[in-house]
């Protein structure tokens, strides 16, 4: 529920917004002045402020001021039993959300309070989307080590060329960022950048996943479908997790980066498809070749380029950096003051075993944030993160 703090002179009508407002099941707090509100909005955490405008050490324009100063997203309603209609209206010219004269009628207070609410939420939504529409689509590659700078080195060598690439590494190394940044760093950059989850889709619908299909090709195929490839036209296809990939998909997708042609799944005709592929895999291909598992020629189609992401216990000196880009990450997200968290804090991060390599860190640093204090400590660390 919504915490108000009311500003306020005079008890009684302290009091009595402040019943009312607890009746409708809201928190409340008071403060007899400016003064006394501003020392308590420094916790922060108010969702509204309602003050009179008349008060000593400090009155309601001052503290509006000061609020805005420091809070600009906090609503603010200004009440006065001295009112006028410039006194009003240099009030919202201030940024007050609202003003009410006194005697104060308890149904407008109410209504005003539930729209001052409404239009702070609908504000603080508005900025998350303008900050996710805003951000880059594709996150930097974080780290300075040095098995981690040469994969950047080869990065940037390999992306301008149309070269296939092989990413090889354990799961959530950031197979997929490295992809995302070979097809950015190309001229294809403009057309799309296509994802296949080659373990997350059926080996019975692998096929029509890539290359798509024709009405009637299959008792639920209803109408014609275009497939992954298609979809990729003059951009990149990334086919993670390709190792997965069952041995009849394995061939059309050898033939379709031979001849750069598909047939969809109920048809003869061949499409002609201009797309860059880059592969990644969490396994050991030979190893999978020599078991029968994965096409010898396939894997020398798609290795022209092989890039290795290591694991995070094999740059454990990046992990203050992600740590750091991962809080400002999830705190801009949540549109919170950013958090600080302690070297001691850090030092125990760089510690752990990290089996799930980034992506495990990246969901420790969202849960620290969550649930850690404006500094996150080493006892946060201790007591949300399992060691």
């Amino acid at each position: 529920m919504a915490k108000i703090l009311i500003v306020d002179d005079e008890r009684s009508i302290r009091n009595t917004i402040r019943e009312l407002l607890e009746m409708e099941g809201y928190k409340c707090e008071t403060a007899e002045n400016g003064k006394q509100a501003l020392e308590m909005s420094t916790k922060g955490g108010w969702d509204l402020v309602i003050t009179d405008i008349k008060m000593p050490e400090m009155d309601g324009v001052e503290l509006l001021a000061a609020l805005h100063r420091d809070f600009s997203d906090l609503p603010v309603v200004m009440i006065s039993g001295h009112g006028t209609i410039d006194i009003a209206v240099d009030c919202l010219k201030a940024g007050a959300f609202d003003y009410i004269s006194k005697p104060i009628e308890l149904n407008r207070l109410l209504v005003t309070v539930r729209n001052a609410l409404d239009n702070s939420e609908l504000m603080k939504e508005t900025k998350t989307l303008r900050r996710k529409l805003n951000s880059k689509f594709v996150a930097e590659i974080i780290g300075e080590s040095e098995v981690i700078n040469k994969v950047k080195s080869l990065v940037k060598k390999v992306a301008p060329s149309d070269a296939r690439v092989l990413i090889t590494g354990s799961n959530g190394t950031g197979k997929e960022l490295v992809a995302r940044w070979l097809h950015e760093m190309n001229a294809r950059s403009k057309a799309p950048f296509v994802e296949v989850n080659c373990a997350a889709i059926p080996s019975e619908l692998i096929e029509s996943e890539l290359f798509g299909h024709e009405k009637g090709a299959f008792t639920s195929a209803v109408k014609q479908r275009k497939g992954k490839f298609e979809q990729a036209e003059g951009g990149t296809i990334f086919l993670d997790e390709i190792g997965d990939m069952s041995l009849a998909a394995q061939a059309k997708v050898l033939r379709a980066l031979q001849e750069k042609k598909i047939s969809r799944v109920g048809s003869d005709t061949d499409i002609s498809v201009d797309v860059r592929v880059v592969a990644a895999t969490n396994k050991d291909l030979q190893s999978e070749i020599a078991k029968g598992n994965f096409r010898e020629d396939l894997y020398h189609r798609l290795s022209v380029i092989i890039v290795h992401v290591p694991t995070l216990a094999q740059r454990r000196e990046d992990i203050p950096l992600l740590v750091e880009y991962f809080l400002k990450q999830y705190c801009n997200e949540q549109g919170i003051s950013l958090k600080k968290i302690t070297a001691e804090a850090v030092e125990i991060l760089k510690q752990m075993e990290w089996t799930g390599n980034i992506r495990e860190l990246r969901n420790v640093v969202e849960r620290l944030v969550i649930l850690g204090e404006d500094t996150i400590t080493a006892e946060d660390v201790n007591s949300y993160v399992v060691i």
